[in-house]
């Protein structure tokens, strides 16, 4: 496991060669507090020190930034043919799997981090839970990693970054949709009610809102943990066939 580290900064610092990420940065940013301070977001209507309105909105914005970061992981590394390059070199697939897993979800990670002004902004509104806002912040980074997993395993399947962003889009759109009331009961309209929650329990959102709460279940990060692990063992899978 020795290769993941140099693996992880090439991958790092590669965001950061191109403009790219810098516009991924403002615009995730803007997106996200803008929706808070909307109309829909109803951030001052609230009349409390939390950061709910904020975190409510992560699993939507979540849906069409990380597939955008994510497409690249792969694809372009098939497409420019760099990625026999990278095996030829002494580095195996897992690790070049996590190394550049790892690399993104670190810039999800800083992305997220960089919306640190809205807790200065809520500590100066009021005296907010700090607790909650931890525990928002590391379920929005798990949440996150959970995106990622998915667009990484899509990436590996196409030289296509459009279609790897379709593919991805569509999957973490089942992922997010899974977790809804009114999805759940449509699906009790022809599956048993036991059935219907255990597929709801598949959802993003259903582990993730308990941490915007201030309630870190082992069962939550359980989850978005196994998720990660079993869709990047797929992606070592299908780099490796």
């Amino acid at each position: 496991m020795k290769q993941i580290t140099p693996i992880f900064k090439r991958e790092f610092l590669g965001y950061f060669r191109t403009p790219v990420a810098y516009v991924f940065l403002v615009a995730f940013l803007l997106i996200s507090v803008g929706l808070a301070f909307s109309r829909f977001g109803g951030f001052f209507k609230a009349g409390i020190a939390s950061l709910d309105a904020y975190f409510g909105f992560y699993p939507w914005i979540f849906l069409f930034i990380v597939p955008a970061a994510g497409m690249r992981l792969w694809s372009e590394e098939k497409k420019t043919g760099t990625a026999e390059l990278l095996f030829t070199l002494p580095v195996t697939t897992l690790e070049a799997v996590i190394g550049k897993f790892l690399a993104g979800w670190a810039f999800l990670a800083l992305a997220i981090a960089l919306s640190f002004p809205m807790t200065i902004t809520i500590g100066y509104l009021g005296s907010p839970d700090w607790g909650v806002v931890a525990t928002s912040y590391l379920g929005a980074i798990l949440m996150a990693g959970g995106f990622l997993s998915v667009c990484s395993l899509t990436s590996a399947f196409t030289k296509n970054q459009v279609i790897s962003f379709v593919i991805s889009l569509a999957i973490c759109t089942v992922l997010v949709f899974l977790g809804y009331s009114g999805f759940t009961a449509f699906l009790e309209g022809f599956l048993p009610v036991g059935v219907a929650d255990a597929i709801s329990n598949f959802s993003f959102v259903t582990h993730f809102n308990p941490m915007v709460r201030g309630i870190v279940d082992p069962k939550d990060v359980v989850f978005f943990l196994s998720l990660m692990g079993f869709t990047l063992f797929l992606n070592v899978v299908a780099l490796e066939r």
